[in-house]
């Protein structure tokens, strides 16, 4: 498990409902561009596994095609993400994804132990 530590609310400002303002740690930052759930070959796939935990994560950025999806989006992150280990998040509608039967991509910073 690597040391990261969130701000859930930084002076003056108020929490949020189901995110940190920030995360600071120590480790390996990763980067981890847009992905689509697809595999080699450029078909859809289901869950898969980048290596990595939720624990890792400091901040996902959520691209939905319709903001109607956020509930199911934030659903499925609350069942794996508790409470005390909340990232900084951002989501982002946007006009269309690299396939029109798409409908989230998601990006990410992780920071791993070093």
């Amino acid at each position: 498990m690597n040391d990261l530590s969130r701000i859930p609310a930084p002076d003056g400002v108020a929490p949020a409902a189901r995110y940190t303002h920030g995360v600071t740690g120590t480790g390996r930052l990763v980067a981890v561009s847009g992905r689509l759930p697809l595999d080699e070959d450029g078909a859809l796939v289901g869950e898969g596994d980048a290596g990595a935990t939720s624990d890792d994560v400091v901040k996902p950025t959520f691209l939905v095609s319709d903001m109607a999806h956020l509930p199911a989006v934030h659903g499925a992150r609350a069942a794996h993400v508790p409470d005390g280990r909340l990232p900084a998040m951002s989501d982002v509608q946007v006009a269309r994804l690299a396939r029109p039967q798409l409908l989230m991509e998601i990006e990410a910073l992780a920071v791993v132990p070093a």
